[in-house]
């Protein structure tokens, strides 16, 4: 039996966060807690020894990826994951469900987990100076990285440190000086496209009651998962938290459609808990997307279940406020066990889903966004709600600023370097611009939780709420 436990160690009198501690076979998770993404046995830029100066407790790997490359009988064969990625702390695995949405649903739909998650989002206000630069961070992603957006990876081409950085130096000049460039086009007189070109994808998902078929984008071969395979992956893995077998719906997809995979979701559920190690500690996952008579039921068929936590998954709707009705739909029809968002992690959605209940989030944004320029700034540095916390490093402004990332930080990145000199690695596409980065965003996130569970800790839940969301 796997040696699981979780505790509440205390909850907040204004709101439903709660401070909890989950113990692992191979140590503790202080919660509420984003857990670090490392798909590929990695959390990208980082090293080993990177993570344990910074104190991270747990990381995420993905079954479906790790599958593939390098294999999970390789895996296993080496010691298991924790030895194969140096890392001694508590694992947790995706059950590759998540792929029949960002391989599948997502890419016909042109839906991700960052940027465009909800819908509606994407039209919601800002200042023009913001939609501009999130419009260039899009062609900037793109230039760098040629994945999808999505929150548990979008894993599927993880290809951005195979690129050469004097391939990104010579793409950023040509952005900026060459004879598509703004500075071109003022010179020519041609008038600049508006927004960026929508492609729809092909779906390289096939779904039946059976199990998942996926297309390999690396050699177009297909892999089959169901909920007995899946089991076996993670085992071979040797992760300490482990996923059940799921579909993970579109924001865009119809009632039927998300009942019918909610249906197979429960059916792989009672697989998953017949068939996976008894050694680890299993989630179940709540699917229905947004319609709460969906929520209900899947959520009854659950939290009946054995599972040793829950997880909340699939289409979270077309909104942030969607997503809040779907936690207040679920989250007071649930026990005292240990409660996981899947796939969410910006800094006002952490503060709503703990503020309902939530322990624990897994998301890659911290470490994507970093690497694609935008860096975390505290409130006392200038980060607000408006600009999601976040400064630009590409901005020209920088460009001579001898200030430190953020003088409140104390991250080896901002105790070291400038904004200018941030700036000048990430233009030329040095590759010590991604570690220093990443360092930094992920250090920041970790203070966060630290001084989120203090104030749980301390009844001050609500103030440093207020303190971080405040809109003037």
């Amino acid at each position: 039996m796997s040696k699981f436990s979780f505790e509440i160690l205390g909850r907040d009198k204004e709101t439903n966060a709660r401070l909890g501690l989950i113990r692992t076979r191979r140590g503790d998770i202080e919660t509420p807690y984003l857990v670090p993404v490392a798909t590929l046995a990695s959390v990208r830029a980082l090293g080993s020894d990177d993570l344990a100066s910074l104190g991270v407790q747990c990381t995420l790997a993905n079954t479906y990826h790790l599958h593939l490359k390098p294999g999970d009988e390789l895996i296993k064969r080496l010691g298991g994951l924790h030895r194969f990625m140096g890392f001694a702390g508590p694992l947790f695995t995706d059950s590759g469900g998540f792929q029949a949405f960002s391989l599948g649903f997502g890419r016909e739909h042109n839906i991700s987990k960052i940027g465009n998650i909800f819908p509606q989002e994407l039209s919601r206000v800002g200042s023009s100076q913001e939609k501009k630069e999130g419009i260039q961070d899009e062609v900037d992603c793109r230039v760098e990285n040629s994945e999808g957006s999505m929150c548990h990876c979008s894993e599927e081409n993880e290809v951005l440190d195979s690129i050469d950085p004097g391939e990104i130096y010579k793409l950023n000049y040509r952005r900026d000086y060459g004879e598509n460039s703004d500075d071109s086009r003022k010179r020519s007189g041609k008038v600049a496209k508006k927004g960026p070109k929508i492609v729809k994808k092909e779906n390289l998902t096939r779904i039946t009651d059976d199990g998942i078929s996926f297309k390999s984008m690396a050699d177009g071969a297909w892999h089959f998962l169901n909920a007995e395979k899946s089991m076996k992956i993670q085992s071979n893995l040797d992760s300490d938290i482990i996923m059940a077998f799921d579909e993970c719906t579109s924001p865009l997809s119809d009632y039927e459609y998300t009942k019918k995979a909610m249906l197979r979701t429960h059916d792989w559920a009672d697989q998953s808990i017949r068939y996976h190690d008894k050694n680890q500690a299993i989630y179940g996952i709540i699917q229905g997307g947004w319609f709460e008579d969906l929520r209900n039921i899947s959520t009854e068929a659950i939290a009946s279940q054995s599972f040793d936590g829950i997880a909340i998954g699939g289409s979270l709707g077309n909104s942030k406020q969607d997503m809040h009705q779907v936690l207040d739909w679920t989250l007071p029809k649930l026990d005292d066990r240990p409660r996981h968002l899947l796939g969410i992690g910006e800094i006002d959605d952490i503060f709503e889903c703990v503020a309902r209940g939530i322990d624990s989030f897994d998301c890659v944004s911290p470490t994507r966004i970093a690497r694609r320029g935008s860096l975390f700034l505290s409130p006392e540095s200038g980060g607000s709600l408006q600009n999601k916390f976040h400064i630009n490093i590409k901005s020209a402004r920088f460009k001579s600023d001898e200030m430190p990332l953020d003088p409140n930080c104390s991250c080896p990145t901002c105790r070291t370097y400038s904004r200018a000199y941030l700036r000048h690695l990430y233009v030329c596409g040095e590759l010590s611009y991604f570690r220093l980065a990443t360092l930094h965003n992920l250090h920041f996130m970790l203070r966060f939780m630290e001084d989120l569970r203090e104030s749980i800790r301390a009844g001050t839940f609500l103030e440093l709420k207020n303190k971080w969301l405040r809109t003037i």
